[in-house]
Order: structure tokens, then sequence, then C-alpha cells
């Protein structure tokens, strides 16, 4: 018998001018980027978050601290490695992953296939079971003002 868990992932970044743009374990080419410890890529920062509550494994935080020396810069692809391992010790394999982009600009639907086929990859899963979707909030609040970034993120992990 299958033991299947849903876990659900949230982050958010403030953007700033002239820092590198890393989403979905890419880079894009912007004027602004996610202020962050790490890399601050707040789509793996939210579906690693959604795979450790599924596992019930706490959060990236408290894997991975944001006082820690050691993540300082760290590429978010190195953290998603990371919980996939603590799964594998804990005997789970992803089922999917469904997760949304928040955000005015830049457009990321060109790089979504790129962020599938990367995420799948380290997830051992099909990029078809990777969903990434992008939305605005149309100009309300800061995610409107371009001030900062969001994604949430949902998964399904099984024994």
């Amino acid at each position: 018998m299958l033991n299947f868990r849903i876990g659900q992932g949230y982050d958010v970044h403030e953007l700033e001018e002239g820092r590198e743009f890393w989403l979905g374990g890419i880079r894009i080419a912007h004027t602004h980027g996610a202020t962050g410890h790490s890399d601050a890529d707040v789509l793996i920062h939210a579906i690693c978050d959604a795979l450790l509550g599924a596992a019930c494994l706490r959060d990236i935080g408290f894997h991975f601290s944001n006082t820690d020396a050691k993540y300082k810069n760290i590429d978010s692809k190195i953290l998603l490695k990371e919980v996939m391992q603590l799964l594998d010790n804990e005997g789970y394999k992803v089922g999917n992953v469904d997760a949304t982009i928040c955000l005015e600009a830049p457009k990321i639907n060109p790089y979504i296939p790129q962020m599938q086929e990367i995420l799948a990859q380290i997830m051992q899963i099909t990029q078809k079971d990777v969903s990434i979707k992008a939305t605005t909030s149309e100009t309300l609040g800061f995610v409107g003002r371009k001030e900062g970034i969001t994604a949430s993120a949902v998964a399904i992990i099984y024994k």
C-alpha cells in the first residue's frame, strides 16, 4: 500500500536593482533580482518547503539557516538536492509538484520549460510532473509595485 502525503510551501523576497535574478534554478537577465542570504530563488525555496512539509521534516529555515555562513549566496539547486536526500533517507519519492510564481516583470513564461527540466532532474521526476505557472498581482501591493516576488508550491510525496 502506497503512503501519499501532501505539503505546501510559500516564499517571498524583496527585489533589488543590480542583483542577479535566479528563478527555478536558472539565471534570468533582468534589471532587478531577489535579495536573500542564498541566491534567493523563491520558486526553489517554496518547493523545498512543500517537500519538507509533506515529509513532516520542518522547513527550509530549520535545515538551511540564513545565519549560517555556509549558505551565504548558495545555489538553491544545492538546497533542493539536500532536501531530496532528506526525503530519500525517510523512504519518500516525489509524485508531482505544482507551483505558482507571482511577479510583475520580467515575463517568465518563456523560461518555464527550462525550469521544469532542471527541477525535474533534481527531483528525479518527469517534466510533466513539474507544473509551473506565472501570474501578476494586477499592479496591487508590493508585487504590483515591483518591490518583491512570491512563489507557492504544493507537492505530493509517497513511499
